[in-house]
């Protein structure tokens, strides 16, 4: 019987260069951003709200971010008819909108980052960036 695994972790500076890269890519596309990365419990590890965000834009990043880390796949990936169920039993926790990623590494789920404020194709152009910068795996 196995009572210890090795498991990788985000490191602060992996997040660090998450966020940078998530911001500059807001930036280059005009559209201010809420970003939320998490580890694969669920924790917040780093968040910004860009200037001009939408501030309700933070919840529904952390809600993306947490729901990705969740189910390992992307918030869209929500299959439609568990939806309401999901975020009723939730108390809104899980989202299907889209921007929304898990962090794998060589496979492994490590996290979650969650976008919010723009369009669900901007939101999602930002978390491919995030992933891109440190070399993540990204969604098929």
């Amino acid at each position: 019987m196995t009572f210890f695994a090795n498991t990788l972790r985000l490191t602060h500076s992996a997040t660090l260069q998450m966020l940078t890269a998530a911001v500059a890519k807001a930036e280059a596309m005009g559209q201010p951003q809420c970003i939320v990365i998490v580890d694969a419990s669920g924790e917040v590890l780093g968040k910004i709200r860009m200037t001009g965000a939408k501030f309700l834009s933070l919840r529904s990043a952390f809600a993306k971010a947490q729901t990705a880390a969740s189910i390992g796949a992307p918030t869209e990936n929500v299959p439609e008819i568990m939806r309401p169920a999901l975020s009723l039993a939730t108390q809104g926790g899980i989202t299907w909108l889209k921007g929304g990623l898990p962090i794998r590494i060589k496979g492994e789920l490590v996290g979650g980052i969650g976008i919010g404020s723009g369009t669900g194709d901007q939101d999602y152009e930002v978390a491919l960036a995030a992933l891109v910068a440190i070399g993540a795996d990204l969604p098929a």
